[in-house]
């Protein structure tokens, strides 16, 4: 790996002299501040067009696409399949905010592909997917409370904003008894009191907190792969035993799937895991670019969303998107194809990656390490052997360096978020060349940083 193919790509006026434009109207120039100042230095790359695993931004810079709008974009950009979905949808009308066949076809294919799904309810997000899973949860039990896992992000409803962002080792508190930080100011303290909060991935502090708690609660909700730390993998048997424990204490067992549905497996984590869960949510991956969420499980809880004296209210003029339903009906069959047969292109495609990183970091004496395996991964700089909770990534994650490592990648043609919380997303649109020429570019910044 010693010939440079990377080309630069750090002359970018275009792109700041349209993020000084935005300003002018968008707080801070964006709509999330992921996409901002707060992530990318001095500002961010504007992109203008994509196709396949490459986007090109305002100043005509062609980069390799592995944040995938944070996994939203399976099939990778602009699938012919899908734009002529979309073509030919957009002449018949994009939506009616009435009962169409669509609808019924896009939940069909969710539930071949989901063994859990007897049920489904779109939604326009994940957020709403989370939102309606709870209250869902709280109709069916009775019960008002729930537990989140530290570190794991639902949406920013209110009750989920707890704990999502990194905060000194330090003040974490004790396990069995978390100190608890609010995400977002504007939401009343009263709103916590009905949020049970525990570490994740340790069964031990779970049992202890569900002696105390338990039986007020709902649901249990948890992401099977912590996805808002990175990529922190599950211990073995332990979803399994989150899902035990919940039902022994009477409350639902909540699998938030709006990351990692459709992309671990045609049935997402719950079938590569082996879990059952009771309400599942999806989102990103299932859309391939479009926005929607989901809600599946039995029939006996999403039933009580029938008009009723007694109903679950969920209303929602977008919902059931024509356009974004045939875009799923597309999306699934494109994975379900051939048994599944493109998720081995995505593991051999993210593995070689893993492994190439990881030996990059090897020869490059750089303590690192690219953690996760297959479709989805993240890279942590850190002496440790792994990153296990979202307490290791307070205390061992050196996020500033993993910004450095990023910037470095986005000046030689690798687009990825400098956010050292999110991760690395393979489509089926990417190919071996696109892991040679990442790492190719790493071993570059990487002979930077030592």
């Amino acid at each position: 790996m010693t010939t440079k193919m990377t080309m630069k790509t750090s002359k970018r006026e275009r792109s700041r002299e349209w993020y000084e434009r935005a300003q002018q109207s968008l707080v801070e120039g964006v709509n999330s501040p992921s996409r901002g100042a707060a992530v990318y230095s001095p500002g961010p790359v504007v992109l203008d067009r994509g196709r396949g695993s490459r986007v090109w931004d305002l100043d005509g810079n062609e980069y390799i696409d592995f944040m995938m709008s944070f996994g939203a974009l399976i099939q990778g950009h602009a699938h012919p399949k899908i734009v002529d979905v979309v073509s030919q949808t957009m002449a018949g009308g994009s939506h009616f905010a009435a009962a169409t066949p669509a609808e019924s076809e896009a939940a069909e294919r969710l539930q071949r592909m989901v063994r859990s799904a007897e049920a489904v309810r779109f939604t326009n997000s994940g957020s709403e997917a989370t939102m309606l899973a709870l209250r869902l949860a709280r109709a069916h039990t009775g019960r008002t409370k729930f537990l989140k896992f530290e570190g794991h992000y639902h949406g920013w409803y209110d009750p989920y904003c707890l704990n999502g962002h990194s905060h000194p080792a330090e003040e974490l508190g004790p396990r069995e008894n978390p100190t608890r930080f609010p995400d977002s100011e504007g939401i009343p303290a009263s709103v916590f009191d009905d949020v049970v909060l525990a570490p994740w991935n340790d069964l031990e502090a779970l049992e202890s907190i569900l002696r105390l708690h338990g039986r007020e609660l709902a649901a249990v909700i948890t992401e099977p792969i912590m996805a808002n730390m990175g990529c922190i993998l599950p211990r073995d048997g332990y979803l399994q035993k989150v899902c035990d424990l919940a039902h022994e204490y009477g409350a639902l067992f909540i699998l938030d799937e709006v990351v990692t549905g459709f992309r671990y497996a045609p049935g997402g984590c719950q079938q590569h895991y082996g879990l059952t869960p009771d309400l599942s949510t999806f989102g990103k991956a299932l859309g391939a670019g479009f926005p929607v969420g989901a809600v599946a499980g039995p029939s006996a809880i999403l039933d009580r969303m029938r008009w009723g004296s007694n109903m679950v209210l969920h209303y929602g003029t977008f919902n059931g998107h024509r356009l974004t339903m045939r875009v799923i009906a597309a999306n699934l069959d494109l994975l379900a194809a051939n048994d599944g047969g493109v998720y081995k292109h995505i593991y051999a495609v993210g593995d070689a990656a893993i492994a190439g990183l990881r030996d990059v970091f090897r020869r490059r004496k750089i303590a690192a390490i690219a953690q996760g395996f297959g479709p989805m991964f993240q890279i942590y700089f850190t002496s440790r052997d792994a990153i296990h909770d979202y307490r290791d990534y307070c205390q061992y994650a050196d996020t500033a360096k993993y910004s450095r490592f990023i910037h470095g990648l986005l000046d030689r043609g690798i687009y990825m978020t400098p956010s050292n919380g999110l991760h690395w997303i393979i489509s089926t649109a990417h190919t071996e060349h696109d892991v040679e020429m990442l790492l190719v570019a790493a071993d570059e910044v990487c002979a930077e940083l030592a």
